[in-house]
């Protein structure tokens, strides 16, 4: 059995449980992670990050989806971290990097409801999402496999695979019948996370977002990224957007080309406890 002090956090309802890997062991496989992620048995997530000591950043972070799959960054994620890791006083500073699986990110706390999160530079080669394609393209053609009519997404990588699919109204959109479809496409070998943006302005969307590994959730930091530079690739949106979600905003800010994301939001911390699994 292992026994271990956890954290549970959320980013806009976006929940985490936050274990720090760095003063205590942490050793649990898939099937176990799986457990302590499902809201009936276990604590529930829609992830689970655990710190550990870096030699690259200040502190890495492996992000394990509620189903115990391995995803490479999560952007509400990353919030809540960086609130943990300077809350719990394992660091003085409120700027700080953090290793993740797709690279290292920059956090600045101005408070803990405007966390900064630089994402990195989206790349949109399909190779690097992965996604098939021949070439780079604003919009792909997804045709769906049960013969509907396809969609036309975006296609990009914000250190993890993403799918953008602008839409009239999130509210009365299928996404529950067509998110899975798209998620786990045979165009994206590795899965992809699925977002459903209806712009309300040049300034100002709606976002409802599917994860993969883990399903619908409330919101998704890196998902909102893509969106939002998707749209801005498209000549919808303007270079800083505010993103509507379930529970709260989020402020994404691309100026374009080879620029980083910038993502602004808070982190919430919601209780602490020590777990046997």
């Amino acid at each position: 059995m292992n026994t271990f002090n956890f954290c549970k956090m959320h980013g806009l309802g976006n929940d985490f449980v936050i274990v720090d890997g760095i003063s205590q062991s942490f050793n649990l496989n898939q099937t176990e992670i799986k457990k302590l992620g499902c809201r009936h048995f276990g604590i529930g997530f829609d992830q689970l990050l655990l710190i550990k000591p870096s030699k690259q950043a200040d502190f890495a972070c492996e992000i394990f989806n509620s189903d115990g799959s391995v995803a490479e960054q999560c952007g509400n994620g990353m919030r809540c971290v960086a609130r943990f890791f300077h809350e719990e006083k394992l660091t003085d500073k409120k700027s700080f990097s953090i290793e993740t699986k797709s690279g290292v990110v920059h956090a600045l706390i101005k408070d803990y409801d405007h966390i900064q999160v630089n994402m990195g530079v989206p790349r949109f080669e399909p190779s690097d999402v992965p996604y098939q394609a021949d070439r780079i393209r604003k919009l792909y053609e997804l045709p769906l496999d049960d013969g509907q009519p396809g969609f036309a997404i975006a296609v990009l990588s914000m250190g993890n695979p993403h799918a953008i699919l602008q839409v009239s109204s999130i509210k009365n959109f299928p996404v529950s019948v067509i998110a899975p479809q798209i998620a786990l496409h045979r165009f994206f070998p590795q899965g992809a996370n699925v977002g459903f943006m209806e712009i309300l302005n040049a300034e100002h969307i709606k976002l409802r977002t599917f994860e993969r590994g883990v399903g619908e959730t409330f919101a998704c930091g890196s998902n909102a990224c893509a969106a939002v530079v998707a749209g801005i690739l498209n000549n919808s949106l303007k270079n800083k957007v505010k993103v509507e979600l379930a529970y709260g905003d989020l402020w994404i800010q691309w100026e374009g080309s080879s620029e980083p994301v910038f993502m602004t939001g808070p982190a919430t911390r919601v209780f602490s406890g020590k777990v046997e699994v």
